[in-house]
């Protein structure tokens, strides 16, 4: 069922914990599954230099986690922004697609890390996409 990445990614995780006085904190959740991600990012001229994730959730959950700060780790703010969950998905070798809600909320978590830095900094925060948002809606009902 699950990927051998997705089963290296949910058995040694990383970038896992919490990064204090982080420049910006997103929290997602997903009432129907019960999953919970916190990502925690620090940004030093315009560049993702740590980023940590807690995450209360399934095998699938913690592996797009993880995989998803790999990801934007070291990118400049605009690149992380730019992370889909398609892009989080693939990087597994792919999800059962009743999972695929997992890497969803990785990259809206951090998005919503991203905006919480935008807002400490007196920045307009980046809009959602409208597709994103409806999708986002639709696993949580």
């Amino acid at each position: 069922m699950y990927s051998e990445k997705v089963m290296d990614h949910f058995r040694n995780p990383r970038n896992v914990g919490e990064i204090e006085n982080a420049d910006g904190i997103g929290e997602v959740g997903n009432p129907k599954c019960g999953d919970i991600m916190k990502v925690y990012i620090k940004v030093n001229d315009d560049v993702i230099e740590d980023i940590k994730f807690k995450t209360f959730g399934c095998a699938s959950a913690i592996a797009s986690s993880s995989m998803a700060t790999e990801m934007v780790k070291g990118k400049k703010v605009r690149d992380a922004w730019e992370l889909t969950n398609r892009a989080v998905a693939e990087a597994l070798d792919g999800l059962p697609p009743v999972k695929m809600h997992c890497s969803l909320l990785a990259e809206g978590a951090i998005h919503s890390a991203i905006n919480d830095y935008r807002n400490r900094n007196g920045l307009e925060p980046w809009e959602e996409d409208k597709v994103h948002k409806a999708v986002m809606e639709e696993h949580a009902h």
